[in-house]
């Protein structure tokens, strides 16, 4: 095809009515064909810069010379470079992605975590991957990169766990101004703690910013009738951190779960080890947190399946979790709210007959359920790819999911008085062994000790 036909297919697609291309369908394959003329235009890029094409116009490189005859930024013609690259060197998943089967952000994924470091594994795994970009949404892709980078050099990835950890900063400065600016970086797991309960802070300013807007103006408000954006409730939410830790003495119990931990067991027969948000963490940066760690036993039994049994109206304790530990986010197939803003819904209503099992639960996010339920003819959503399986979404080939554990990170002294039918299983699963006569003596013990600071 010459370029003056692409020419011409262009202007006639200009000339179109923009309506003949806003179904779904025809969405789709404009993002495949998109992605397929960027890598064809990197490769041609990439091509220019090796004949030395810009050199009788004195350019000191095809970066300078396309970065000012095109207009745009040099960084962008980098990456067009970088991608070319990618296509050559891993030539599977560059034919997959000239044929419209992988994307560029797949391609580029692979590149970044795998193609650098391991040339030799990335090749014998080109075709599996390949595969997995036709079936996986994006962010489980993103998941079997990482296991497939901690399988070819796990010692390496270690140490990259470690540097991160060691990277760790906070910067909070006054500006001339007055105000306050700052920075935060942190590991995986010192993050997700922070930001759970930034986010779970942020959440209670939302309620509470609706409740007062709904008695002010007698109906349900709107999102720009609440006295607070979410970045300003974020801002209160970090503010009032500092407060609870200032007013809290230093020998105060620890609050329950901080962050949650899904690894299998052990944790080399399929390499699953992940926070609940699907993030991939390396086995040794979990050792810091092992000496206040709670363990907690599950038994998968097929992909969907967690074999725990209760029979009620609504989803709590075990079964509750359990439905959380398989799904772990909204099920809806365009949604990915995490499990802790999801809530359990019965897949045959309740009033229908509908048992209070695993089988029939799933994870969804509030909007979705009130969807579900306000909108009587609206199909159920199909259960969303790569989902419904045993945490981590193992690569392909490697062992079969049986035994989990469920790790979570919490104050040892925590665990005994907090009941959060969200948060932590019913029975003596994740209790520290603790159940009936022994808990109930810890919990005497206690006040016991209570009563004695208070008289002193």
């Amino acid at each position: 095809m010459s370029l003056a036909a692409l020419t011409d297919a262009v202007e006639a697609l200009v000339a179109c009515d923009v309506a003949e291309l806003s179904g779904g369908e025809e969405l789709v394959a404009l993002e495949e064909l998109s992605s397929r003329l960027e890598a064809v235009v990197a490769r041609a890029v990439e091509r220019f810069s090796r004949d030395g094409g810009y050199v009788a116009d004195g350019a000191a490189s095809a970066v300078a010379w396309l970065a000012a005859r095109t207009r745009r930024p040099k960084r962008e013609v980098q990456a067009q470079l970088h991608l070319a690259r990618l296509v050559r060197v891993l030539p599977v998943l560059g034919e997959g992605v000239l044929q419209g089967e992988v994307n560029t952000a797949q391609l580029r994924c692979v590149g970044r975590r795998l193609a650098a470091r391991h040339p030799e594994g990335v090749g014998e795994a080109e075709q599996l991957l390949r595969e997995q970009s036709g079936e996986l949404p994006y962010r489980a892709f993103e998941q079997v990169v990482a296991y497939l980078a901690q399988q070819l050099d796990p010692d390496g990835c270690e140490q990259e766990a470690l540097k991160r950890r060691a990277g760790r900063d906070v910067w909070l400065v006054a500006s001339l101004e007055g105000a306050y600016q700052g920075r935060i970086e942190l590991d995986p797991l010192a993050g997700a703690i922070v930001a759970n309960e930034l986010d779970r802070l942020a959440r209670c300013g939302y309620e509470h910013d609706v409740a007062e807007a709904r008695g002010r103006l007698g109906r349900d408000p709107v999102a720009g009738e609440l006295h607070r954006t979410p970045a300003q409730r974020r801002a209160d939410a970090l503010v009032e951190m500092a407060r609870r830790s200032a007013g809290c003495p230093d020998d105060a119990r620890r609050p329950a779960p901080l962050l949650s931990v899904l690894v299998d067991f052990p944790t080399l027969s399929g390499r699953v080890c992940e926070l609940s948000n699907g993030m991939v963490v390396t086995p040794g940066s979990l050792l810091a947190y092992l000496d206040e760690a709670l363990v907690e036993r599950a038994v998968w039994r097929g992909p969907t399946r967690v074999e725990v049994g209760a029979r009620t109206r609504l989803f709590q304790g075990a079964t509750r979790r359990a439905v959380e530990l398989r799904d772990r986010q909204c099920q809806h197939p365009y949604c990915e709210v995490p499990l802790e803003r999801c809530q359990v819904d019965h897949i045959v209503p309740a009033r229908d007959g509908g048992p209070t099992t695993q089988e029939n639960g799933r994870l969804l996010c509030p909007r979705h359920n009130r969807l579900r339920n306000s909108v009587p003819d609206l199909p159920d959503p199909p259960r969303r790819a790569g989902t419904a399986r045993p945490p981590g979404g193992r690569p392909p080939g490697a062992a079969p999911a049986g035994h989990g554990v469920f790790w979570r990170r919490s104050a040892s002294s925590s665990s005994d008085d907090h009941d959060d039918d969200r948060r932590r299983p019913s029975g003596r699963s994740g209790r520290s062994g603790r159940s009936g006569p022994v808990r109930r003596s810890v919990r005497r013990r206690r006040r016991g000790r209570g009563r004695q600071r208070r008289r002193r």
